[in-house]
């Protein structure tokens, strides 16, 4: 027998099985939304893994393409690596979990989740989002949940609460926010310019319903919830660190860690590992956990200072914001660069425009989601931070980091019928040290501008960091957060947006929440950095977009044909449209409503393919002067190309005003003349005449 709990949420009952499925499973939730079916379980080791100074959580959201009735495309007929979208609903649903487990606890978890049916009407990401949270709750497995998740959209100024598929892709609004049982633990946000005070609404607004999920939650713990297992505690010994204390004092380490040079504080730091492990040399217990107990005296170190004494490790104020510095243009023959460079953090961003056939099409569970015209790929190579190892492609982290500036830039992108273009952002980092995804969002914001990308707004991006105390109350916000502040701090709180509103919200957290103050001060600070950011720095290095692409970007010409033409466009397998393209070496793109862009790089080509396709899909009437190519010649006349896959012919008698005997005496093979079309024959051919061409023709 397995138990089963229902609420109504959003209008829809949310159904979840306890004990059908997965029995083996550390816990385990049969999930139902509408039609929507999600497996989310929790299984974790019984040992520690030895050696490693981290929990070891994995979070898995696996797309099932039969959940939408589909068979993957491709040779090899089965799900392959993770989606992008797969691979951002795992980071939502780890961001506001990892912290609500022990600090001290180095068993191997995974959450898996397993999308088995998808009802457009009811988003498999919220599903797997509150599911992961019940089955870890519900397991022996050991959490300070529950956390609960909600979605909030927004159509026509009206919040959407856990939206539909359509709702989502549509509205002005895609905001998901975790909340533990008082306070937000997470907040992720695409926004179509969302004044600050709206956004606070909605927030807070997901925040209580998250309180009615949590109650149920409560509820299912209550009846089938496991005791929590006993568990190896990987915590530093405390006498460790008196020890630690006697060698290097509080002051020292101080010194040690407060400069703005990030390889100087390494270098700091090194020697006084170097010292310790000398000092503990015959105790193994203690060098095992050295590192950690070193990270730990710097994190409370830069702590301590910061909240007691409003001291940063660079020594800048609160608020205030490192040097920055941006440019554009500065690699040669690319559609769009710009370069953009806060204290040690620099990104340098590409963006290169293609025809519409080079979107990138998405094989996934949502019907609204077939493909892509704006990719944004972020890189993070080792010597960024002065590191060694090989590139392996790119990680989670820069998948994420990637999709949030992509999703900062998207509201402010011209239409397509604007600007008829695919757009790719490479943001490639050169140096890192603290927020480099909000660094991309500007220097591709500002590479978008000089590849003469027509965006309607600028927009920049900064991070908030927090330190807190003891009570609620005893907490500091700091603005522009570099590498340090980040790790040893509470919160990395990244928003970006235009002078208007808020484009792009992504919060991580590592503690159990924050109050509303916070969130407040934090989203506040941020508004005011980024206008400091755009109309200080970003507007100095280029104000506007160009009015024109780049030499070296294809150019586009877009014109509307009949649909019913496209045939003849096309040609025969092809046969005719290839000829066009052999031609003038254009790109030739044909939608089935005959919208057409040539694409390419020389204006006097374009317009030639432009010219054959109009002569194509025109209506020939008598009168019309065209220039045609001698293809073939007979006893009778000749015939002419004069656009591929269209011939005609003209007379023997139309050649000449004179009386000729034969063909050859007046035309040959190859030759370019100029004719008048004079309708269609008894066989239903196109006729010319060559002699009655107009004289001022």
């Amino acid at each position: 027998m397995f138990k089963q709990f229902t609420m109504e949420l959003a209008g829809r009952t949310l159904q979840v099985d306890i004990g059908r499925v997965a029995a083996q499973a550390n816990g385990a939730a049969l999930m139902h939304y509408g039609d929507t079916v999600v497996l989310c379980t929790a299984t974790a080791s019984e040992k520690p893994r030895d050696g490693i100074d981290f929990f070891p959580l994995s979070v898995e959201y696996e797309e099932k393409l039969y959940a939408v009735g589909k068979i993957p495309g491709g040779f090899n007929k089965r799900e392959g690596k993770a989606s992008e979208n797969a691979i951002l609903t795992s980071r939502v649903i780890d961001r506001p979990m990892r912290p609500l487990f022990p600090k001290d606890y180095r068993n191997d978890v995974t959450l898996n989740n397993l999308v088995m049916s998808v009802d457009p009407e009811c988003r498999p990401e919220i599903v797997a989002m509150i599911g992961s949270a019940i089955a870890t709750s519900i397991s022996d497995i050991p959490f300070d949940g529950p956390c609960a998740t909600t979605q909030v959209g927004m159509i026509d100024g009206e919040f959407i609460v856990n939206p539909s598929q359509e709702q989502w892709k549509n509205g002005d609004l895609n905001l998901t926010v975790a909340s533990t049982s008082e306070k937000v633990i997470m907040i992720e946000a695409g926004a179509n310019e969302i004044p600050e005070a709206k956004m606070l609404e909605a927030i807070y607004m997901a925040h209580d319903i998250n309180q009615k999920i949590i109650a149920f939650i409560n509820e299912i713990v209550a009846e089938v919830g496991k005791q929590k297992h006993e568990y190896t505690s990987c915590a530093v010994p405390e006498e460790l660190f008196a020890a630690i204390k006697e060698i290097v004092p509080p002051a020292a380490m101080e010194e040690a860690v407060f400069t703005d040079e990030k390889q100087v504080r390494e270098e700091n730091i090194r020697k006084i590992t170097e010292q310790l492990e000398e000092a503990f040399a015959e105790n193994e217990e203690w060098l095992a956990v050295l590192g950690e107990a070193i990270y730990q005296y710097q994190k409370k170190t830069v702590r301590k200072m910061i909240l007691k004494d409003h001291k940063r490790p660079d020594g800048r104020a609160i608020d205030q914001i490192r040097p920055l510095a941006a440019e554009i243009d500065l690699i040669p023959r690319v559609h769009g660069s710009a370069m953009f460079t806060r204290g040690q953090t620099q990104i340098c961003d590409v963006v290169t425009l293609a025809p519409l056939s080079e979107v990138q099409r998405i094989d996934g569970l949502d019907e609204n989601e077939v493909n892509k015209r704006y990719m944004h790929h972020y890189n993070f190579p080792a010597y960024s931070v002065g590191e060694t190892k090989p590139s392996r492609g790119p990680g989670r982290r820069e998948i994420g980091h990637g999709a949030l500036a992509e999703r900062a830039l998207i509201p402010v992108l011209p239409s397509e019928e604007e600007f008829p273009y695919a757009i790719r952002a490479v943001s490639e980092t050169f140096e890192s040290n603290g927020s480099t995804s909000m660094a991309s969002t500007c220097a591709s914001c500002m590479a978008l501008m000089a590849a003469g990308v027509p965006i309607k707004k600028m927009v920049a991006g900064i991070s908030c960091g927090l330190v807190t105390g003891d009570t609620d109350d005893d907490y500091i916000v700091l603005t522009d957060i570099q590498g340090l502040e980040d790790f040893f701090g509470d919160m990395d709180f990244k928003v970006t947006g235009t002078r208007e509103g808020i484009t792009a919200i992504q919060m991580d957290i590592k503690i159990h929440g924050l109050t509303r103050p916070i969130v407040e001060e934090a989203i506040a600070r941020t508004r005011e950095a980024r206008l400091y950011i755009m109309d200080e720095v970003m507007s100095k290095a280029i104000a506007e977009p160009r009015k024109e692409v780049g030499k070296y970007a294809p150019k586009i010409i877009q014109i509307q044909i009949d649909p019913t033409k496209i045939g003849d466009v096309v040609g025969q397998r092809g046969k005719t449209i290839n000829a066009i393209i052999e031609q003038t070496g254009v790109k030739i793109d044909i939608t089935d409503d005959g919208a057409v862009s040539v694409c390419g790089t020389d204006k006097e080509m374009m317009d030639k393919a432009v010219e054959m396709i109009k002569i194509i899909t025109t209506e020939f009437e008598e009168g019309q002067i065209f220039v045609g190519k001698v293809i073939s010649i007979k006893e009778f006349g000749a015939f002419l190309e004069f656009a591929p896959g269209k011939e005609g012919m003209v007379h023997i008698s139309k050649i000449s005003k004179e009386r000729i005997n034969r063909v050859e005496d007046v035309l040959t093979l190859g030759d370019v003349v100029k004719v008048v079309c004079l309708g269609k024959d008894k066989m239903g051919r196109i006729s010319f005449s060559i002699k009655d061409v107009p004289a001022e023709e």
